[in-house]
């Protein structure tokens, strides 16, 4: 059995792994073999202590992610959010390996915002709004100027050292970041990007112009909310999965309308396949959904087993 400590992961994984890593993970949930079972909420005995159990396979991976957050762990001097990633032997159905991977965890969900964009987002897309300021953004900024010539950087963030040191962290990574209000933000970027645990829309539908590329990356339960409903009924709209978009990620609030077919999703991977149309001109406005799916932790865990055995030789 393999095992691979949260320090190790976090040694290994990098912004090139993690986007290789998804980008094939994305294929593989709009594949025949691809699966993605229903995720799981529960919580411990305090309230708000959470966590998700997200399970999956493919032609060669199967099994299970535990993505934590314990609110009070930056008490502890500990991280809120953590993730372990078991891997099931595909012939016996033993434990094969267990990843953790709280670190890669968020350079994972970042690589999903960045292949989304590449493929969604303008060539010239220069300018990039990020609401929030936690642990997930910057690595959201980061993987985003891999893959687009960012230069400007709009933080929408309620005032705190938290988000001054954000600014700053910016600021060193080359990047001309300042902080904006919802508004001014969103109406000059090409790029908005949601990583926040918002309950109700961050910004209007109107402030959004011609050839944005939107995210929300912040939400995977039921009733958190980044992006209004009203941009969703004109824009194009993209996700990791469809099924799993309507129950728990932003797209949620429109389901009746995908339901009826008022509302159409892609799901990315077939974009990635050349199946479904991307960007459509440079005018048109796409949405992205990301509510994280199993099958990018497992193909994450395999890329860092063998990401170790490479360093090893």
């Amino acid at each position: 059995m393999i095992y691979i400590s949260e320090e190790d992961s976090a040694a290994l994984i990098s912004h090139e792994i993690a986007y290789e890593a998804v980008r094939a993970a994305l294929v593989a949930a709009v594949s025949a073999e691809g699966r993605v079972f229903p995720a799981v909420l529960g919580r411990s005995a305090s309230p708000t202590n959470t966590f998700s159990i997200k399970s999956g396979s493919s032609d060669h991976l199967t099994g299970v992610k535990v993505g934590s957050f314990w609110s009070k762990n930056p008490e502890r001097r500990l991280p809120r959010h953590n993730s372990t990633i078991v891997l099931l032997d595909q012939e016996i159905g033993r434990l094969s390996a267990v990843v953790e991977a709280g670190t890669a965890n968020a350079y994972r969900t970042a690589a999903a915002d960045a292949v989304a964009a590449d493929l969604l987002a303008r060539k010239d897309a220069r300018t990039l709004t990020i609401f929030g300021a936690g642990n997930q953004a910057r690595y959201e900024v980061l993987a985003l100027a891999r893959i687009r010539p960012i230069d400007i950087v709009h933080v929408v963030a309620r005032p705190s050292e938290r988000r001054d040191a954000f600014v700053e962290l910016l600021r060193a990574n080359g990047l001309n970041a300042r902080v904006a209000a919802a508004e001014e933000a969103v109406s000059s970027s090409d790029i908005v990007v949601t990583a926040t645990p918002a309950r109700e829309a961050l910004f209007e539908a109107g402030w959004v112009r011609p050839g944005t590329h939107v995210a929300s990356m912040g939400s995977d339960a039921p009733g958190k909310h980044e992006l209004p409903t009203q941009l969703m009924a004109t824009a194009d709209l993209f996700c990791d999965l469809p099924s799993q978009s309507v129950m728990i990620g932003d797209f949620q609030h429109i389901r009746d309308r995908v339901a009826n077919g008022e509302i159409a999703l892609t799901a990315i991977g077939d974009v990635i396949k050349g199946t479904a149309a991307g960007r459509k001109s440079d005018d048109a406005i796409t949405v992205f959904d990301s509510s994280g799916i199993a099958l990018q932790d497992l193909y994450i865990a395999d890329a860092l087993i063998k990401a170790r055995m490479q360093s090893a030789t």
